[in-house]
């Protein structure tokens, strides 16, 4: 384990996934996170019981955290909560909106009493506006973006596979809370952050918004293919197997045609000269591509792939992906036994990791009313 932030306190009333995903990339810099559930605990503790009895959900997000269970209905267990906070660096919550607030604990009567707190309140649409009042969980959101719309195939739009919104909202207020921190190293001041799914998610959404904006061109559902790029997808070879591969610019156009398709004349054909035309004859330019990889192995297309510089991959399942030679794994453990995790994605100084473990329900409530008490 790393500890960048081994002096960073962080409070986090939080539930689900948004900002435990935040909570615990700190966690994972050495931030001491006091993670404040519901008697009842948070409710991603059920979401199923798939990894040694408990939820791969909160397997994933709350290593290196302690467990408080407080009721915050009760004045002595708020009272709790704002002792905590009076010594916390940062203060996080993802509460239904406007719940935290009717508590005493909204963010801006909390930046008047700890003028160098960094608050981040997460919610589905953001402070104002006709939906910020809904809760809002990711799907909803996927749908509300348009991410579903774009996703899917001719036959029907579909969710993204992972909760996609939820992450992008947790890796948004993770950055955000280092900028403050690195903002209040430098003038002592706090800060206020607001992080919504909704924004964290339409801000990936550019590329079609602008392409739609400028040129009235509509992004369609192209299942596994890239629905402004060709040729960009997924072939199936004479084993059945289907493989992934790019063409990106008009150099590796030319080799494809030559070294892979083996028709070099394609390129000076109408309707494939560059990327815009070959979007418009992409039918009948699949068929030619289908054609070839339908005389070759997944092995045979592959090296041919290779040979002439292109990019490709397979187009995995989840048992091949968790025999991927790629993932690296961390050990961690959890009440009910140590469990082999995806490793978090950047290498510090070629170091292998190491984190605190999962914690069990309320397993630092009772110490961390003494510490207050003392």
């Amino acid at each position: 384990m790393r500890n960048s932030l081994k002096d960073i306190t962080v409070v986090a009333v939080e539930q689900a996934v948004a900002a435990p995903y935040a909570s615990c990339r700190l966690a994972d810099a050495g931030a001491r996170v006091i993670k404040i559930e519901r008697p009842e605990g948070d409710f991603a503790r059920n979401y199923d019981k798939l990894v040694q009895g408990q939820s791969a959900y909160f397997v994933w997000l709350n290593r290196g955290k302690e467990s408080v269970c407080l009721d915050l209905r009760s004045e002595p267990d708020r009272a709790v909560l704002d002792s905590l906070i009076a010594k916390a660096d940062v203060f996080i919550q993802n509460l239904k909106p406007g719940s935290i607030a009717k508590l005493g604990f909204g963010s801006s009567d909390l930046r008047q009493r700890f003028p160098r707190l960094i608050t981040c309140d997460i919610s589905g649409f953001g402070e104002g506006g006709p939906f910020s009042h809904l809760k809002a969980y990711d799907l909803i959101v996927q749908a509300e973006s348009g991410l579903s719309a774009i996703t899917g195939t001719h036959e029907g739009p579909a969710r993204v596979g992972v909760s996609v919104c939820d992450i992008s909202a947790g890796m948004t207020a993770h950055s955000a809370i280092l900028e403050a921190l690195f903002h209040r190293e430098r003038t002592g001041e706090g800060t206020s952050i607001q992080i919504s799914l909704f924004d964290a998610i339409v801000d990936w959404m550019n590329v079609p918004i602008l392409q739609y904006d400028y040129s009235n061109y509509r992004t369609v559902r192209s299942g596994v293919n890239h629905p402004s790029l060709a040729p960009y997808g997924a072939y199936r070879c004479a084993d059945g197997k289907d493989i992934i591969f790019s063409v990106q610019n008009d150099r590796e156009w030319v080799s494809f045609c030559a070294r892979f398709l083996k028709q070099p004349y394609l390129t000076r054909q109408p309707g494939f000269a560059d990327n815009m035309e070959r979007l418009g004859t992409r039918r009948h330019l699949d068929k030619i591509i289908q054609a070839r990889f339908s005389e070759l192995s997944s092995e045979e297309a592959m090296r041919e792939l290779e040979a002439a510089g292109l990019a490709y991959g397979r187009l995995r399942d989840i048992p091949a992906v968790a025999q991927h030679p790629h993932v690296r794994r961390v050990r961690v453990d959890t009440p009910e036994g140590t469990v082999n995790m995806i490793a978090p994605a950047a290498i510090f100084n070629n170091e292998e990791p190491s984190f605190r473990p999962v914690p069990a329900l309320s397993a630092h409530t009772a110490s961390v009313r003494e510490e207050l008490q003392g």
